[in-house]
């Protein structure tokens, strides 16, 4: 790193792939990844991005001693990447199909590892399940799923996985809107679930033009807090139809830099 300053140290959260029965090998194991395309996305801007895994206190093979808070303390900054459904419980309801049952542990850990972050008062951007996971960590609860509960809502995901773009309006004053110019743009959209309350002192930043499915959330309090429900990390670089999101990023690691200094 002879000639610049230390790099940004970004904490990015697992996800988390359970034993599969009857399994063999590495199915067999629980395995903790991320998808390339999101770390290749933050590592542009010259990021130290870390995977966090989650901690246990008494695993099978040794006792840990470092918690979740020893991450937040290390790192500048949290992205909280997509994956599977939060599970309906963590808002108290039962789901409605076995097959949205979501992932109470993995819930249980990003919530945790969200709670140390802002503790810290380091700044925290969530991707999809992210942004669905801070609104129900401030109180919120979602549609189980879109094409079910909010009838005459456009389609969110498709077959064609992350060549489904959709537009999104920003709202007119909002930081998204500040931050793009624009009043808002195409964006990949990969959810079959969606914000329905609105958390506690959060406000939504940009939501469908066709149906007002909330696509983006803020934190109203000082601590940087942004939810996206689209996946940047997948917008062509060039496109013509496709948001370059690349000011959402740096707006993240500008308020990671600001927490380190």
């Amino acid at each position: 790193m002879t000639g610049r300053g230390k790099p940004i140290r970004i904490g990015l959260s697992a996800r988390i792939f359970h034993p599969e029965p009857d399994a063999r090998g590495i199915r067999s194991k629980t395995l903790q990844v991320l998808e390339q395309s999101v770390a290749q996305w933050v590592t542009v801007r010259d990021v130290l991005l870390l995977m966090v895994p989650s901690v246990l206190q008494d695993g099978a093979l040794m006792r840990s001693n470092i918690r979740l808070r020893d991450y937040a303390e290390y790192l500048d900054g949290l992205i909280l990447q997509g994956g599977a459904d939060v599970s309906p419980r963590a808002y108290g309801e039962e789901p409605m199909r076995p097959e949205w049952a979501g992932d109470p542990v993995r819930d249980a850990y990003e919530m945790e590892l969200l709670h140390e972050f802002m503790e810290a008062r380091k700044p925290v951007l969530g991707i999809c399940r992210g942004m669905q996971l801070i609104n129900v960590a401030f109180g919120g609860t979602l549609y189980q799923d879109i094409a079910l509960q909010a009838q005459g809502a456009s389609a969110h995901r498709s077959a064609e996985y992350d060549r489904h773009v959709h537009d999104v309006r920003f709202t007119e004053g909002g930081l998204l809107s500040r931050l793009f110019g624009a009043p808002g743009g195409g964006v990949v959209s990969i959810h079959h679930q969606a914000v329905r309350t609105l958390g506690r002192e959060l406000e939504v930043e940009a939501v469908c033009p066709t149906d007002d499915v909330v696509e983006a959330i803020r934190g109203k309090e000082r601590n940087f807090v942004l939810g996206v429900q689209w996946h940047p990390e997948f917008h062509r670089p060039g496109s013509v139809t496709e948001l370059d999101c690349t000011p959402i990023l740096d707006e993240f690691l500008a308020a990671a830099r600001k927490r380190r200094w």
